[in-house]
């Protein structure tokens, strides 16, 4: 067809597959319902062989099986006419099948069986068919018999031992042996060609064997034929000489044998040729006899063997396994040995049966759908393309007319097909090597809409996800498919969405809105079909605080979190891993909502730890190290190198340091001679260093250790070093603290710190001190002792001498100290300072000036003028003080010397007394001068308390301050509305002294307010009380309220009330009965018992017994520059006239100090009912 057409046929066919490329045939889902209800022409699934060679010893079964609705019917040809299978009781068909069996069991040849059968496959739809299947009995004849005369020949000649198989079906596997059944051994002299024949490329005297036997296996039968043997007689022309030094090298055993050059014995000739089918295995073979034996070699003309190659048989067959167009062309071999050479070539050429390019496939069209179906295939020489339709060729099929069908070549066309034209196509390929046949079916489907998937599915996604709605579908023609939402508006495509022809709908992004059902309807000419998807939109799930990397010390805990943030609809799985392994958590890890704990870490906790927090839909990971750090391992293989006199090399290899760095090594030593296993430090050294030269003193037998230290902690020592000894020296070093200094007016003591046992460098140690008067030209006094000080007697008082000190052992003497100045002892001062007398008396402090003694009278170091002093009494009439001693320091030199006494109580009375002091002794007392000091403003009340007795008014009472400083003539009390950061303006009310409660009305019951109270002198006011008013919520003064007294919870408060009330007297009179101090207020002075007295004119009269209350002491700068200094007589036990108690202590201490609310808390006992009470203690 195309050569009469030419090149205007291929030019139309070109276009027409031009025009069908875009042509795509139904693909049918595989969905069982469409798949049972699916009409379908025959497919054939399965067929013997084309060369199919039975056993002759089983039944006989020809396969044939094929699938299509209706369910097909068989029929089979035999040599080329119709095989009535019923008519032979021997043969069988299977149900549903076209499968033959012929059975031989009640007799019959195989033989009889032998041809070529097809099998042809019906139903409504056409018909399909195997390809001919050429059936053969399978054959193993016998040997022929035959006598076989003994084979004699010459040492030297070639030999060929012909094989001859008989011929079976298929051909034997041939192999020579031995009467042994041992194989003959082949090498690169003897070997067996590809025909079987024995080949010997020269014959030796050891060949001469009367068991050459050829062997024939029979696959089939699996049995081995064997024929007669051989039997070889080889002639030589000398004796075989078995003892000649040449027998290992020399096969022919020393005799002379001719060399002759190589001859091909197969094949033969100069070239021959042979002819391989494509994808056949090829052997080549060049066989050659010669003395010596020849090599073999190969070569291809025009380029190298390929890597397909391969050579066997000692070199003699060349073998490719799958051959190719490429593998043609002039092989050669080289036959040589030392005498000569010859080649052979081999012409290889390749030939194909038919192979497939392109196989048909089958095709389901829809009406009036357009179809190709092309069958392509490949050979050498080309194959001719012949086209059957139902098993009969397409030209005769003039039962079908089916003018929507066109053939071109290897191409069926198909345009516009209608039902009833479906039909099974037949393609065959063939050549003169062989042929190709193979079904490809056109079915023409017509099928209404169908729903593929699952109905009424509900789709769970993540918000801000994009999103498939899947709606897998079928029908023919192919339907049209359309979405809609919740039933609504029109269909969905554009925008947000985009819908594939497959039937997925595609959100790009699902937001909460896209929530919903969603509605595909799929429709065709046949119908239309519907189903639905319900999305529901979840918030994402994440880990919003995610575990961290941390190190953590060995021991201590570890804490990972991992806190999420999920869809409260979706349960969450939350899991951990441990390098990727499941951690199994037990008694000892513990996993809360939010955190995994690790306590008491150790290395094998150490790893990366994975947070997995899963739902149905989703998952979020976060994964975090944790390094556990310790302390070092302990320095290792100590070891001393480059000793010298004073210094030596030490070595070590560090410890792991278990993931933190080592940041200093400290080098230990111990010595046996003063402290026998006593670890010191050495020195320390950076971390990055594991070898150091050790400073090391004189005479010393030291052992060394290393401890490790990094941000941890130390390590363990190290296992001790040998002992290494420095030889002995002079003292290097001076004894520090030299001092000279007098215990007693007549003596000095000399003392020093002694040396330590590393700096003695020798034995023997011991001290030798000199000393001499200053200024003098006397000699210098010495003295040597083993001790650290030395006492010189019979010194004149307070005389300068000049010391120095040397350190001395076996090894000789060591440096001399520098020359220090030290002193003898001191005494009394005899003369007291004179004409004491005070000016610019003020309230709290009064100049003090005096004639200062002669520096000679001190006999000792001036220290200072210390002035004692204290209060006599205080102008207030009535008020008992303290009359305890203080002192004051002034170190002065200057000729008209001055003071400042400060921190006086005013108003008060003083007298004070001055002595000179040395560092050991006070002098006598100069004259005693009396002074009284000015009013001052007054302490702040003694106490202030708000008290509350009704919602509507306030009682405010407060007391004389403890230190009025002055004549009270009143008291000013300042008070403002106060509501949080919010005050009212300010109000003020004064009161003459003897005036101490006052009584507030409340404009509104949720008033509060804040109290400033002060007393007042003629100076002024004195410290403020400050106080704020409690909130007040009791219920019990509301208007609404009737009898109260009757209510259970009023009653129960009550008594409430009044147990504590009795806890707190019992706590009273328990620390009275001991005697406890009264608290005060903070800088206050508690007098011993301060009696309320109100005289006539309103003021009040302090009345005072007791005559020792302490003063306060004092400390200002001076002028004339002077310095000055605060001591108790405690210090001094020669200064000052100490007062005591009865049992002989010592009462001078300071005045007792106390919080204001303490001193309130403790002096306020006033209660006319019990909800006072409670306010009192508030």
């Amino acid at each position: 067809m195309l050569a009469q057409g030419g090149p205007w046929a291929l030019s139309v066919i070109s276009l027409v597959l031009l025009l069908w490329q875009e042509v795509s045939a139904i693909n049918v889902p595989l969905d069982s319902k469409i798949q049972q209800d699916l009409k379908q022409p025959p497919t054939i699934m399965k067929q013997s062989l084309k060369d199919y060679i039975v056993d002759p010893r089983d039944n006989i079964i020809i396969e044939c099986e094929a699938k299509g609705n209706p369910v097909p019917t068989f029929s089979w040809r035999r040599n080329g006419k119709f095989f009535n299978v019923g008519k032979d009781p021997r043969v069988t068909m299977r149900k549903r099948s076209g499968t033959l069996e012929i059975s031989f069991r009640s007799g019959g040849r195989p033989e009889d069986y032998e041809g070529e059968y097809q099998c042809f496959a019906s139903n409504d739809f056409g018909t399909a068919l195997t390809s001919k299947i050429l059936l053969r009995v399978s054959k193993s004849p016998l040997w022929p018999k035959e006598v076989l005369e003994p084979v004699v020949v010459s040492e030297g000649s070639p030999l060929v031992l012909a094989c001859n198989p008989p011929p079976g079906l298929p051909p034997p596997l041939t192999f020579w042996m031995d009467s042994g059944m041992m194989p003959i051994t082949q090498d690169k002299r003897v070997s067996m060609g590809l025909n079987g024949d024995l080949y010997f490329s020269n014959v030796l005297a050891k060949d001469s064997h009367t068991d050459y036997s050829c062997n024939a296996r029979f696959l089939f039968t699996h049995t081995i034929q064997q024929k007669n043997p051989f039997t070889l007689k080889v002639q030589t022309k000398e004796p075989y000489n078995d003892t000649s030094s040449v027998n290992s090298t020399d096969p022919y055993g020393g005799r002379k044998v001719a060399e002759t050059t190589p001859n091909f014995l197969s094949p033969t000739g100069t070239d021959s040729s042979r002819m391989v089918m494509r994808g056949e295995k090829l052997k080549l073979e060049c066989i050659a006899s010669g003395v010596p034996t020849p090599s073999i070699k190969w070569f291809k003309k025009g380029g190298d063997l390929n890597q397909k190659v391969k050579l066997d048989n000692f070199n003699k067959t060349l073998r490719i396994d799958s051959v190719s167009e490429e593998d043609a062309g002039e092989y050669m071999c080289m036959a040589n040995n030392k005498i000569g050479s010859i080649r052979h070539s081999i012409y290889v050429q390749v030939k194909a049966a038919p192979y497939w390019l392109v196989q048909p496939s089958n095709l389901v069209l829809a009406p009036d759908e357009n179809g190709l179906l092309v069958c392509r295939a490949n050979g050498k020489p080309k194959p001719h393309i012949q086209w059957l339709v139902n098993g009969e060729p397409i030209e005769s099929d003039s039962s079908l007319p089916n003018p929507s069908r066109s053939v071109a070549g290897d191409t069926i066309m198909f345009r516009s097909v209608q039902i009833g034209s479906s039909a099974v196509y037949q393609c065959n390929a063939s050549n003169d090597h062989g042929y190709l046949l193979t079904n490809a079916f056109v079915s023409i489907l017509d099928m209404a809409p169908r729903m593929l998937g699952p109905k009424n599915q509900l789709i769970k996604v993540i918000e801000n996800n994009r999103t498939f709605l899947d709606c897998p579908y079928f029908g023919s023609p192919l339907p049209e498919l359309r979405w809609f939402k919740n039933g609504q508006g029109s269909g969905l495509d554009g925008g947000h969405y985009r819908a594939y022809n497959n039937g997925t709908l595609e959100i790009k992004r699902a937001r909460a809105e896209d929530q919903g059902t969603y509605t595909c309807v799929a429709s065709n000419i046949l119908g239309t079909e519907e189903n639905q998807v319900r999305l529901e939109v979840k918030e994402p799930t994440r880990i919003v605080r995610a575990p961290e990397h941390q190190s953590a010390i060995r021991g201590t805990m570890a804490r990972f979190d991992c806190r999420v943030k999920s869809d409260l609809t979706l349960p969450i799985t939350v899991t951990w891993l441990k390098d990727d392994k499941p951690l199994s958590l037990g008694s000892r890890l513990k996993k809360d909502e939010d955190s995994l704990s690790i306590p008491n870490v150790h290395e094998g906790d150490e790893g990366t730890y994975t947070c997995t927090v899963r739902t149905e839909i989703d998952q979020d990971t976060a994964s975090a190290r944790l390094t556990v750090l310790d302390r070092p391992d302990s320095p290792m293989d100590l070891e001393l190198s480059d000793p010298e006199a004073r210094s030596v090399r030490l070595t070590w290899i560090p410890g792991d340091d278990h993931n933190s760095p080592v940041t200093l090594f400290v080098v230990q030593f111990e010595e046996d001679g003063w402290q026998s296993g006593k670890w010191q430090n050495l020195s320390s050294y950076p971390g990055d260093l594991n070898s150091v030269i050790l400073e090391l003193s004189p005479f010393v037998n030291y052992q060394f250790r290393v401890i490790a230290v990094n941000s941890v902690g130390q390590s363990l020592p190290s296992l001790p070093s040998q002992r290494y000894r420095t030889s002995g020296a002079p003292p290097d070093a001076i004894p520090s603290g030299l001092k000279g200094w007098g215990t007693r007016k007549n003596n000095m003591e000399i003392s020093w710190e002694p040396l330590l046992d590393t700096e003695r460098n020798g034995p023997y140690l011991r001290y030798s001190v000199w000393w001499r008067r200053k200024d003098t030209r006397e000699e210098w006094s010495n003295v040597t002792t083993v001790e650290t000080k030395h006492i010189v007697h019979d010194t004149e008082t307070y005389v300068p001498y000049e010391i120095k000190l040397q350190a001395v052992n076996d090894f000789g003497l060591g440096r001399e100290s520098n020359i220090i100045i030290g002193y003898s002892g001191e005494d009394k001062p005899t003369a007291p300072p004179t004409d004491l007398r005070v000016s610019k008396i003020d309230s709290t402090k009064v100049n003090v000036h005096w004639t200062p003694v002669d520096p000679s009278t001190v006999l000792g170091e001036f220290k200072e003028y210390r002035v004692y002093y204290w209060r006599e009494g205080s102008m207030v009439k009535g008020l008992r003080v303290n009359k305890e001693k203080r002192t004051k320091g002034f170190y002065s030199t200057v000729a008209q010397p001055t003071g400042i006494l400060t921190d006086l109580q005013p108003y008060s009375h003083y007298r004070i007394y001055m002595v000179v002091a040395n560092n050991r002794y006070e002098g006598p007392p100069s004259n005693h001068v009396e002074f009284r000091t000015k009013e001052g403003v007054p302490e702040a009340p003694k106490f202030f308390k708000i008290i509350q007795r009704s919602t509507d008014v306030i009682h405010l009472e407060w007391d004389k301050p403890l230190e009025p400083n002055g004549i009270l003539i009143g008291y000013k009390l300042k008070y403002q509305t106060v509501n949080g950061s919010r005050v009212g303006p300010m109000q003020m009310e004064s009161f003459l002294p003897n005036v101490t409660t006052y009584t507030l009305r409340l404009p509104e019951r949720a008033v509060r307010y804040k109290f400033y109270m002060a007393a007042l002198t003629q100076v002024g006011a004195g410290e403020v009380y400050a106080e704020e008013s409690p909130h007040f919520t009791n219920e019990a003064y509301s208007k609404d309220q009737v009898d109260i007294a009757t209510q259970g919870w009023f009653i129960g408060l009550m008594c409430a009330i009044a147990l504590i009330i009795l806890i707190l007297l019992i706590v009273c009179f328990i620390k009275r009965s001991r005697g406890g101090k009264y608290p005060v207020r903070e800088k206050k002075d508690l007098p011993l018992d301060a009696v309320d007295q109100k005289g006539e004119d309103g003021s009040f009269d302090y009345h005072s017994d007791e005559d020792n209350k302490p003063l306060q002491g004092s400390q200002n700068s001076l002028d004339g520059g002077v310095k000055e200094s605060d001591d108790s007589l405690v210090d001094y036990g020669e200064g000052g006239d100490g007062q005591f108690n009865e049992d002989g202590s010592f009462i001078g201490q300071y005045t007792v100090k106390k919080d204001k609310d303490e001193t309130e808390g403790n002096e306020s006992s006033e209660a006319t009912s019990p909800v006072n009470a409670i306010y009192s203690l508030a």
